[in-house]
């Protein structure tokens, strides 16, 4: 398919609808661009960034509401800067909407990734998952790849992956 074939289709769920596709403009590929800005965001943030109290109110504020960040948890600039260049209301100016995924993978927040041998690399190693919840998590021993770092937070695991 190409990167300029439009549709007319509203399919989704409501938080993650790119703002063509809510007002009927039709869209093309920069809709999944927008998604996956949306994905990022609720990954580091634990919430959507148009959120409303019904859907109508999610649907009117991905169409009028700024993208907005919370004061936490701390996020890295070049996070934040990826997402607003994703998150971006028109969909020309939305970053993978002129070379797609290549242009994605240019941004500085996926510098030091070697996308030609992601495939390969093994995966950080997940904590042990106790059967009544977790009351203390560590990075597993002997995990000197730096990859991911995990700790208890109350009732709740904290990770910081990279």
């Amino acid at each position: 398919m190409s990167t300029e074939a439009r549709s007319n289709s509203f399919v989704g769920t409501h938080e993650y609808l790119a703002p063509e596709i809510i007002k009927g403009e039709g869209h093309g590929a920069a809709v999944d661009w927008w998604t996956f800005g949306v994905l990022l965001y609720e990954l580091l943030y634990g919430k959507t960034p148009f959120k409303g109290y019904d859907n109508e109110e999610t649907l009117s504020n991905v169409v009028f509401q700024n993208l907005k960040f919370p004061d936490s948890p701390l996020v890295s600039f070049q996070a934040k800067d990826l997402i607003r260049r994703l998150v971006m209301k028109d969909p020309e100016s939305r970053l993978g909407s002129e070379k797609g995924a290549a242009e994605i993978k240019r941004h500085p927040f996926f510098e030091g990734l070697n996308w030609a041998l992601i495939r390969c690399a093994i995966p950080p190693e997940l904590p042990d998952v106790y059967e009544n919840g977790a009351t203390e998590a560590t990075s597993p021993k002997g995990n000197t790849n730096g990859y991911l770092e995990c700790k208890a937070m109350g009732d709740h695991l904290e990770f910081e992956l990279f």
